[in-house]
C-alpha cells in the first residue's frame, strides 16, 4: 500500500471501522441490482423490476437523511442496530413476496420499508473526519480509500449478487446483501472508540444540514448522476440479455466500477492545489461526456471498455464531493450532510432505472443508453449554474476549528 494510505492507517481502530465498512456497504451494490435480477428471473418484466428498484432508492433517499440527523444526536450504536433491524425485516418481507408471486402492490409496500437502511459509507467517513478534521491532506487520502471501498464493492457486489441470482435461486442475490448489512452494521457498531461523539443539542437547533446552499447544488447534481447510474445498472442488464449473456452484465457493470476504483487509487495519491470546486466541475461534466460512446455499443466487449472509460470519471468526482460537504456543512451535522448526497443519487437512481425500465420495455436495450446521456447532460447544467454558490466556502467549513467558535466566526464574517 503506497505511504498515504499506510499512514491514515496508523491512528488506533481505522482498519477496524474500515472493514465493518467494507461489509456495510456491500448492500449498495447488491440489493437494487439485485431486485431487479430476481423480478426479471422470476416475471420477465422489467419495468416492474426497474419501478421496484426504484421505490427501494426513493425510500432510501426520504428515511436515510433522517436516520442520519438521529446518528447525529444520538450516536451511531443507538440509532443503527434498530434501524437495521427493521431494514432487513423489510427485505425478508419483500422475497417472501416476491417468491410466493404475490400481488405487485405487496412488493412495493415491503421495498418502501427497507428504505431505511443506513448509509454506512457516510458513517465511516464521519468518523475518518472526526480523526483528521485538522488535517485535509490525511482526510483527502481517507476520503479517496472510502471510494476505493466503494468501488471494490461495486466490482464484487453485482457479480455476486447477479451470478447468485442467476444461478442458484432469483432470491440469492438480494438475500446475501441483508447479510452483509447484517454484519457490517453491527460490526462497525461494537467500535466505540471510534465512534463520532454527539453533538449537544443546541447545536441542531438550526434545522437540517439541506439548509446550505452548496450542498442544496450538490443533492441537485447528484439527483441527476444518480440516474446516470441507476439507467446504466437497469439497461446493461437487458443488453446483456439481448446478447444471450444476462449473466456476464454483472462484468461488465465490474468493469464499470474498475474504472472508477483505480482512478480514485491515484486521485488519492495526489497533493491537489486549487480549487475543489472547480475539480468538482470538470468532474461531472467529464462524466457526462463519457455517456455518449454507450450510444455506439454494438457488443459486450465494447461496452465494457466505454463503461471503463466513463468509470475513471467517478471516484475523483465523489471525493471532491466529501471535501465540498465538509466546507459548506457544519461539523455537527456533517453525518447528515454526507448523507444528503447520497440521497440526491438514491433519487436518481429511482428515476434513471424507472425510466430507463420502461425505455428497455418499449423499445429495447439499445434504445435505453439514451437515457444515461440526457441524465449527464442534465447534471452538467446544474453544476455550471450552481458552481458560483460552491466556489467560496462558508464559514462551517473550517473544519480546523474547535466547534464551539463557529457561532463566534459568523458574527466576524457580518461585521
Amino acid at each position: 500500500m503506497p505511504s498515504p494510505y499506510r499512514a491514515i492507517f496508523a491512528a488506533p481502530g481505522t482498519k477496524g471501522f474500515s472493514a465493518a465498512g467494507f461489509f456495510g456497504r456491500m448492500p449498495l451494490s447488491m440489493m437494487g441490482i439485485g431486485v431487479v435480477t430476481m423480478v426479471s428471473q422470476i416475471t420477465g418484466r422489467y419495468g416492474l423490476a426497474g419501478a421496484l428498484s426504484a421505490t427501494l432508492a426513493m425510500s432510501a433517499a426520504v428515511l436515510g437523511p433522517q436516520v442520519s440527523r438521529l446518528v447525529d444526536r444520538h450516536g451511531q450504536r443507538r440509532v443503527l442496530r434498530p434501524v437495521t433491524l427493521v431494514a432487513i425485516a423489510a427485505v425478508a418481507g419483500l422475497l417472501i413476496c416476491a417468491q410466493q408471486r404475490l400481488p405487485d402492490w405487496t412488493l412495493f409496500v415491503f421495498a418502501a420499508g427497507a428504505g431505511c437502511v443506513p448509509s454506512v459509507g457516510a458513517m465511516t467517513r464521519a468518523r475518518w473526519a472526526e480523526i483528521y478534521h485538522g488535517s485535509p491532506q490525511q482526510l483527502h487520502t481517507a476520503y479517496s480509500w472510502e471510494s476505493i471501498v466503494d468501488e471494490v464493492c461495486f466490482i464484487f457486489g453485482p457479480i455476486v449478487s447477479i451470478g447468485l441470482s442467476t444461478a442458484w435461486f432469483p432470491e440469492a442475490g438480494p438475500l446475501l446483501a441483508a447479510g452483509f448489512l447484517l454484519v457490517g452494521v453491527f460490526w462497525l457498531t461494537a467500535q466505540r472508540a471510534t465512534e463520532p461523539v454527539p453533538h449537544p443539542r443546541e447545536q441542531h437547533s438550526s434545522g437540517s444540514a439541506l439548509r446550505s446552499r452548496g450542498l442544496q447544488v450538490l443533492v441537485a447534481t447528484f439527483v441527476a448522476t444518480g440516474a446516470i447510474f441507476g439507467a446504466v445498472d437497469v439497461v446493461t442488464v437487458a443488453f446483456a440479455e439481448e446478447h444471450g449473456h444476462k449473466a456476464a452484465a454483472s462484468l461488465v457493470l465490474a468493469v464499470y466500477a474498475l474504472g472508477s476504483c483505480l482512478a480514485g487509487a491515484v486521485f488519492g495519491l495526489l497533493s491537489l492545489k486549487g480549487k475543489p470546486a472547480t475539480r468538482w466541475l470538470v468532474g461531472v461534466c467529464a462524466m457526462a461526456v463519457s455517456m455518449i460512446p454507450l450510444q455506439l455499443a454494438g457488443n459486450l466487449p465494447f461496452l465494457a471498455v466505454a463503461l471503463f472509460v466513463a468509470g475513471l470519471a467517478i471516484a475523483p468526482t465523489m471525493v471532491t464531493t466529501m471535501a465540498l460537504v465538509e466546507q459548506h456543512v457544519p461539523r455537527a451535522k456533517l453525518t447528515e450532510g454526507m448523507t444528503w448526497t447520497g440521497t440526491g443519487l438514491a433519487v436518481g437512481v429511482a428515476l434513471g432505472s424507472s425510466a430507463a425500465g420502461w425505455v428497455v420495455d418499449a423499445s429495447g436495450a439499445a434504445a435505453g443508453y439514451a437515457v444515461p446521456v440526457v441524465a449527464g447532460a442534465l447534471a452538467a447544467a446544474v453544476a455550471f449554474l450552481g458552481y458560483r454558490r460552491l466556489a467560496e466556502p462558508v464559514p462551517t467549513g473550517r473544519r480546523g476549528e474547535d466547534d464551539r467558535h463557529l457561532r463566534t466566526d459568523d458574527d466576524e464574517r457580518v461585521a
